[in-house]
């Protein structure tokens, strides 16, 4: 059982989530103590998610071969995406609007306090026009989009260095070759983080 339980990952990640609840119902005095676990964890995983999304986007792209065939694959992954959230907006509305969950919190919004909410109301008052969405997809610079972690400019430069790669060919087939391998150390140090 023990060395079923080591190398599924699945399984290490329910009774982690199990172990977080009942240490949760039964210590909670001890829940802040144990925060900056639980934050430094997720600051290692975001600390990786730029790099996965370049190498995987990159390598797909470059090794896929015929970039036609890559669009309808992203125009099929793009509508995949779009069906399955919202079934799970339907599922998580009609859960919620069957059980009833949070009719007793009693909040009203002219009693919310805009100080509790920081630059949210603030960020909510200055909404984005379409052009101005699309020409934030565009990084300054690079380096800025991966060091700020704004994953969709990461993923535009991922789709138009993964295109390049492709068109120019067996010339970069070296380069290809070194992200496909950063990917697999990208890999192992998020397995390393994880376990």
């Amino acid at each position: 059982m023990l060395k079923w339980c080591s190398r599924s990952i699945f399984l290490q990640v329910v009774l982690g989530l199990v172990l977080g609840i009942v240490c949760g119902l039964t210590l909670p005095e001890y829940s802040a103590q144990l925060k900056p676990l639980g934050d430094g964890f997720i600051k290692l995983i975001k600390m990786l998610i730029g790099l996965i999304v370049f190498c995987v986007v990159v390598s797909g792209i470059s090794g896929a071969g015929d970039l036609k065939k890559v669009g309808r694959i992203g125009l099929k992954s793009v509508i995949y995406f779009e069906v399955l959230t919202t079934i799970a907006l339907v599922i998580g509305l009609v859960f919620a609007f069957s059980t009833g969950i949070g009719s007793g919190a009693n909040i009203h919004l002219e009693q919310l306090s805009t100080a509790d909410m920081g630059d949210l109301a603030e960020r909510g008052q200055h909404m984005h026009t379409t052009t101005q969405f699309l020409m934030d997809l565009i990084p300054t610079s690079v380096i800025g989009a991966f060091a700020e972690n704004n994953i969709l400019q990461v993923l535009l430069f991922s789709v138009l260095f993964g295109s390049a790669l492709n068109l120019v060919g067996e010339a970069a087939s070296g380069i290809s070759r070194l992200i496909n391998e950063l990917s697999h150390v990208i890999f192992r140090i998020m397995g390393m983080i994880v376990r």
